[in-house]
């Protein structure tokens, strides 16, 4: 069996709650979506077995966090990406695992082998999507078993309707870590006031809210 894989490289976590820590990205080729603001390109890519890839993993050395498997959507791949979970487990690495959340049925047969699950909520107004709702409510009664945090990316088209349904949604699985409010790199300079504001209305649920843009870009680093 082979893996698409766009890139394999060491940097520093640009998202999210750990942003900041040293991490092995393997980016998977494809995606099930389209959202408006995607930056990344994941169309080219070159095809390992789960052995060659950990054995690039490997020659990377041991000084960093976690392996972040990235993409596109890493779950789109799925009985690669569980054959080499398995692998790197094995040999006592950390996995945490940047999805979409829109696959419930393939993180289910994996999720016993990712530690953290970085995992997106998306806002229909925002990316231009359809409604994932249901899709999000059961990959997140999956994933609540391991240390999971939500990011959603915050446009100047995000609907007001959309934020308090994401919080409302998450009330009432009874979701109590963390919410990133991701602003979309491409509108940062105009998004402050409106950030504000979507913050204020997560006053008084039950989970905490943070504003984390794309720090990597900032710092510019990979």
């Amino acid at each position: 069996m082979k893996g698409r894989i766009s890139e394999i490289f060491s940097s520093i976590q640009g998202e999210g709650v750990y942003a900041g820590q040293k991490q092995i990205f393997v980016r998977f080729s494809g995606c099930n979506l389209s959202c408006g603001y995607c930056d990344t390109d994941f169309k080219t890519f070159q095809e390992y077995s789960a052995s060659e890839l950990y054995s690039e993993i490997e020659s990377l050395g041991r000084d960093f966090h976690s392996i972040s498997f990235t993409g596109g959507e890493p779950l789109l791949q799925n009985d690669f990406l569980a054959e080499l979970l398995s692998i790197v487990k094995r040999k006592r690495y950390k996995t945490y695992l940047e999805t979409n959340g829109t696959l419930p049925k393939s993180l289910d047969q994996l999720i016993n082998n990712v530690d953290i699950v970085a995992m997106d909520i998306k806002l229909p107004s925002s990316g231009g999507l359809d409604d994932f709702w249901q899709a999000h409510r059961d990959f997140l009664s999956i994933a609540r078993g391991k240390e999971v945090f939500i990011k959603a990316v915050i446009c100047l088209s995000t609907a007001d309707k959309d934020v308090i349904a994401m919080y409302d949604m998450l009330q009432e699985m009874k979701y109590s870590g963390i919410v990133v409010l991701q602003p979309n790199s491409f509108e940062m300079d105009k998004l402050d006031e409106q950030l504000a504001l979507f913050k204020k209305y997560g006053e008084g649920y039950s989970f905490h809210i943070c504003v984390i843009p794309q720090m990597h870009k900032l710092m510019g680093v990979r």
